[in-house]
């Protein structure tokens, strides 16, 4: 087991990681959490409290920064809130899926980290990508299976959002992020709500954490709100996919 440390600086490192992307971290904090030894009941409420409090600095962060943009966040999360509520309140196995989405997600990093260069400079395809609209015909039973998977598995579901809005063209670099970010803080919202009954079993720990996490987000958000170019978002995205792929394809 990892001490209190060690496992702060790895909670603090997949804060900011992950923030700079418009992730909350959850998968990440999964992989510490289960590294430590807490006990599976309280990881995914857990997970989802860590996710509030990144999600929110990274919204904040990614909305004042001009990003954000409705048109793109509802047709999703229309459909994705009340499923997160119901997967949230399940206790199911989820190991049926873990094979299938690890490897969506190590293609989808590998695609994205590819392409990283050819979007270097491509300022005015970017602002016409921000000037779309997701199809709702298309989007809506994506935000419901996103929703139930983020709710049964403790995440916020904007890993899997995010490779589908770059690699479908529907959004650019940094309004993924901003959708993202959004799209965690309601679904992890609904997810916890679902999961009331397991409240009670999150640790103690979680106070110390939840700073810990926060300082973390705000580096992160704050970085790859205004500071960090589209390509680098990118490829820092891929990375993140990977680590989550991983997760999900060789840890249990």
């Amino acid at each position: 087991m990892l001490e209190a440390a060690p496992a702060a600086a790895a909670l603090l490192a997949v804060a900011v990681l992950y923030s700079s992307v418009g992730h909350g971290g959850a998968s990440g904090y999964l992989a510490v959490l289960a590294l430590i030894g807490l006990a599976p009941d309280a990881m995914k409420p857990t997970a989802l409290v860590l996710n509030l409090v990144v999600a929110t600095v990274g919204a904040v962060q990614f909305t004042r920064a001009g990003h954000f943009a409705w048109r793109t966040l509802w047709p999703f999360a229309i459909g994705s809130v009340p499923a997160a509520f119901v997967g949230g309140a399940l206790r199911l196995p989820v190991g049926s899926y873990r094979l299938l989405v690890g490897m969506v997600l190590l293609a989808s990093a590998a695609r994205l980290f590819w392409t990283a260069g050819a979007a270097a400079g491509a300022v005015e395809r970017e602002a016409r990508l921000d000037r779309r609209s997701p199809p709702l015909l298309a989007a809506l039973p994506i935000g419901v299976g996103l929703g139930f998977l983020a709710g049964l598995t403790g995440v916020g579901g904007g890993i899997f959002l995010s490779p589908l809005l770059l690699l479908l063209g529907w959004a650019s670099a940094r309004r993924t992020a901003a959708t993202s970010v959004w799209f965690i803080l309601v679904n992890s919202a609904a997810g916890l709500l679902g999961h009331l009954s397991s409240v009670a079993r999150v640790p103690g720990e979680v106070a110390l954490w939840a700073p810990v996490v926060l300082v973390g987000g705000v580096v992160g958000a704050t970085a790859g709100s205004r500071r960090l170019p589209g390509p680098v978002i990118r490829r820092l995205l891929a990375l993140v996919l990977v680590l989550a792929g991983w997760k999900l394809l060789f840890t249990r």
